[in-house]
């Protein structure tokens, strides 16, 4: 086996060189480039020459841009800065470029407090801004011409308007109304060119058939269709958005002449003869009647899809992690540092206690919390924003009604543009059942210590008699020794039984060998140790004749652990009745007696795993694995088990199982 390495400073720095993150590290107040690697100097088109210089003379193209004076401030205060989408002018190959990081200068710090170095990590995030910038220059231009195009619609309905007037005027003059006749018919090729050269899907429809006039390749691209639907009546066009409300609505909007804006609705076009789902921005703008008294319908769309289509995903993203969070039953929550107020969901009001519709604050949650344990997770708070790391405590609260919970808790500072943290994203986990789960695993080791340690110690004790007398005539010390030898090792095998039936219980492979039986003559021979005794009476009652298909020996085990645990706790109960009875297509077995009886608080634990070892380990010996056992048993076997109980008057175990007739 090879011996593992510790890697010295030399050697991590040379690995950090050429990670693909770009890392640099800055010391003291002129802000000196201590290393960096390969990453980081193809950042800012540099070689390694501009190690061990300042870091406003090794990249002079920075010296009018704030990235200096942010370095100094982080150098002076300790305090780390972290900036997303911040531009930088760099002088890459001799040209002067606008690039975009997401960065962190990290403090690294002393022991006293005073800043020993600053970590740099960047990001190039160009490509990132870039789309983002060219998403909303194309939304504002498309926006932009969408309100020339309107106003040029009205122009043209004014020139119109215009035109009809003076053709009223001049209709005596043949002349005249030629040049009127050239002016419209020039207007309306001006409108015509104008759809069909615009960037954005524009279309006329002409008449109450909303007949297509004009439409450009753009809007023919989002119907999917081509030239040839120019000249029929929309519903012919597009057959398929009959039943979509797009021809209603156009049919009022030329019927009011009341303009209607649509945005994001979904259309389903069939384009190659597949129907194709769209969203869209559009306009149906109606405009005046022509000279000839015609009304038209502009239309101009926009098809925002891959928009919808992704903020749909990012939806998609939040609902699918909201359901991870309650399906783990995980709170989250933002928390306001300067004000103490929270935005928090239901989960994690919950997990203190409140109600979803009740306000609650900072303040609230350390009230909530054990007064022990506020000032340290108050210091891992403060520690995660010192370092812009992650906090992460368990700490107990109690709500309101008195009862105590655990929590778990992980959290993270937020900044603002300054560097400063403003704000703390968490998110918690109401962990008492696994914190009560742990204490009874750790009550079952200190019980099972104690309970092996007995019977060893006897064993041992025999053991080492019996060394000294081997020499003696074999007699009564001798047979007394070893009598008692064998009970402990009895006691020691009955234990290991129970942690390996468990083990096996726990794996799926407890085995479990069916076969026909008898149930009333099988709980006639059971416990046959208690019957020897003689102490007690085991009486018997029920049906004779109840044959099940089940593994007798499993059974029989259960049926033991039931009388014996009557033996045990109802130990003035000298009579211990078992019955057997048919309940539909189910045998139930009982054992009952006259003890003192179980709480109600304590009986619906009582077949937990460990539980009876984390409440009764100091009064009666035992794991308080017994009644895990049999419940797995008997769940296996596809039955129930249950108890009843009334302090004062005894208890009753029981158990069904189905009986499988042949």
């Amino acid at each position: 086996m090879n011996t593992p390495q510790h890697i010295n400073s030399e050697e991590l720095l040379s690995v950090l060189f050429y990670s693909p993150n770009a890392t640099a590290v800055y010391q003291g107040e002129n802000i000196k480039i201590l290393t960096a690697n390969q990453a980081m100097l193809n950042l800012w088109g540099k070689d390694r020459s501009v190690t061990g210089k300042n870091f406003i003379d090794a990249i002079p193209e920075l010296r009018d841009q704030p990235f200096l004076d942010i370095l100094k401030k982080v150098w002076s205060t300790g305090k780390t800065y972290y900036a997303k989408d911040t531009s930088a002018m760099l002088e890459v190959d001799g040209i002067v470029k606008e690039f975009f990081f997401d960065f962190e200068y990290k403090a690294i710090l002393n022991e006293d407090g005073t800043t020993r170095y600053i970590l740099h990590t960047a990001f190039e995030v160009s490509d990132r801004m870039k789309a983002w910038r060219l998403v909303e220059e194309k939304s504002l231009k498309e926006q932009e011409l969408i309100e020339d195009l309107l106003a040029l619609n009205e122009e043209y309905q004014a020139t119109n308007e215009e035109l009809m007037s003076t053709n009223e005027e001049l209709m005596t003059s043949e002349e005249n109304l030629n040049s009127v006749l050239e002016l419209v018919n020039e207007k309306e090729h001006l409108f015509r060119v104008m759809v069909e050269q615009s960037p954005v899907a524009m279309a006329s429809l002409k008449g109450s058939e909303l007949i297509v006039d004009v439409a450009n390749e753009h809007v023919l691209k989002i119907w999917g269709k081509n030239i040839s639907v120019v000249g029929l009546p929309l519903q012919e066009a597009l057959p398929e958005i009959k039943d979509q409300g797009f021809l209603e609505i156009l049919k009022n909007v030329y019927e009011t002449d009341t303009p209607f804006h649509g945005k994001e609705l979904r259309a389903v076009i069939l384009v190659d003869g597949i129907p194709t789902e769209r969203f869209l921005n559009f306009i149906y703008q109606p405009t005046n009647p022509d000279q000839n008294g015609e009304k038209y319908i502009l239309i101009v769309a926009i098809d925002v899809t891959e928009q919808v289509n992704a903020r749909k995903s990012v939806s998609d993203v939040n609902t699918r992690f909201q359901i991870a969070l309650d399906a783990g039953k995980l709170g989250s929550t933002e928390v306001h540092l300067a004000s103490g107020t929270m935005q928090s969901t239901d989960q994690f009001k919950k997990n203190y206690g409140f109600l979803p519709e009740e306000d609650f604050k900072y303040s609230d949650l350390f009230e909530a919390m054990f007064p022990e344990y506020r000032d340290r997770v108050k210091n891992l708070v403060q520690e995660a924003i010192r370092t812009n790391g992650t906090y992460t405590a368990e700490y107990p609260v109690k709500w309101r009604d008195g009862s105590t919970h655990w929590i778990q808790a992980h959290g993270r500072p937020r900044y603002d543009e300054n560097g400063n943290a403003d704000r703390m994203v968490g998110m918690t986990l109401d962990i008492t059942e696994k914190k009560l789960f742990d204490q009874q695993k750790d009550d079952f080791l200190s019980v099972a210590s104690h309970e092996l340690r007995t019977p060893i110690t006897i064993l041992k004790a025999s053991l080492q008699y019996l060394d000294r007398i081997k020499d003696r005539p074999f007699g009564e010390p001798h047979r007394k020794m070893i009598s008692q030898s064998l009970t402990g090792i009895d006691r020691m095998t009955e234990m290991v039984d129970g942690l390996l039936n468990v083990r096996r219980l726990t794996e799926g492979q407890l085995q479990i060998r069916k076969n026909w039986f008898n149930m009333y003559d099988m709980l006639s021979v059971t416990c046959n140790h208690i019957r020897v005794e003689g102490k007690y009476s085991l009486i018997l009652e029920g049906e004779k004749d109840i044959r099940v298909f089940a593994d007798e020996h499993r059974i029989d085990q259960v049926v033991i652990n039931f009388v014996n645990n009557a033996v045990k706790y109802a130990s003035d109960s000298d009579k211990i009745y078992l019955s057997v009875s048919t309940e539909g297509n189910c045998v139930k077995v009982s054992v009952k007696d006259f003890g003192e009886g179980i709480s109600e608080e304590i009986l619906p634990k009582i077949f937990d795993r460990y539980y009876r070892a984390s409440h009764s380990g100091n009064e009666y010996s035992g794991l308080g694995l017994g009644l895990y056992i049999c419940s797995e048993i008997i769940k296996q076997h596809g039955g129930e088990i249950g108890a009843d109980s009334n302090i004062g008057e005894g208890s009753t175990f029981w158990f069904t199982i189905p009986i499988m007739q042949k």
